[in-house]
């Protein structure tokens, strides 16, 4: 079933920077966008806070990681974005979802640093949001009917993601989307390249930089891929489904 450009855009912000927002807490402010065009007085796009502590995720994920991925790597994500768009005020302020998928749109001077930077600022904001204290298991509901009709059952979903995250040769992420069909499918990609900029909207990724898990697994990725299941907010990833189905239907 096709989609026209414009409802494929209303199904991406669905589970974007705006369903990122809503499952945050405290309110993320960086996800909290001017319109479209508008020129902020202040940077603006702002570093999302985490909704637990930093040793929140512990044993599976350290505390030092946490904080020095969202406080060092997420900032430094943040801070040159903001950069890249300093001299285009036509272009700051976008909701990140819109900005990303008109990537092609952007000027060519910044597109690279807009792309990796944008991405790294999108992919970590989702990343934080599905994931908590108390995770693992496995979804229940719409997502898991969903995952059962596509994959037969969780555990090949999760060998599905385990593959593409452990053959992503270099730095990247392994995701489970949905695609503006309604279906289901798990993707790798390379560095911060967003699933937005191809029209999928990201339900739960797993990054697979080794920043994201080296003080604790050095070298050790499977062992990392194994634990991080064990932090999955199946509740959160639920919802982003159960929203970007409403879009849809």
């Amino acid at each position: 079933m096709a989609h026209p450009r414009s409802d494929r855009r209303r199904f991406l912000r669905a589970v974007g920077a705006g369903g990122v927002a809503a499952l945050l807490a405290p309110a993320a402010p960086g996800l909290a966008l001017a319109a479209p065009g508008a020129q902020a007085s202040a940077p603006a796009y702002t570093l999302p806070p985490l909704p637990y502590a930093y040793s929140a995720l512990e044993p599976y994920i350290d505390e030092q990681t946490m904080i020095l991925h969202h406080t060092k790597h997420h900032a430094a994500y943040v801070a040159a974005l903001n950069g890249a768009l300093a001299s285009y005020p036509a272009w700051q302020g976008r909701d990140i979802v819109d900005l990303l998928y008109h990537i092609e749109d952007v000027p060519e001077a910044v597109r690279t640093t807009v792309k990796n930077n944008g991405g790294g600022f999108l992919n970590h904001a989702i990343f934080w949001a599905t994931m908590g204290p108390g995770g693992g298991g496995q979804p229940v509901g719409p997502l898991a009917d969903a995952i059962r009709a596509t994959f037969g059952d969780f555990a090949t979903l999760q060998a599905h993601m385990n593959d593409a995250a452990s053959k992503r040769f270099g730095s990247g992420w392994a995701w489970l989307v949905l695609d503006g069909d309604g279906a289901l499918q798990v993707i790798g990609r390379s560095n911060q390249d967003a699933p937005v900029m191809e029209g999928y909207a990201a339900l739960v990724g797993v990054d697979v930089w080794e920043h994201a898990y080296y003080l604790k697994y050095q070298n050790r990725r499977a062992d990392y891929l194994k634990a991080w299941w064990n932090v999955v907010n199946w509740e959160s990833v639920g919802l982003r489904y159960a929203q970007a189905r409403a879009v849809l239907a």
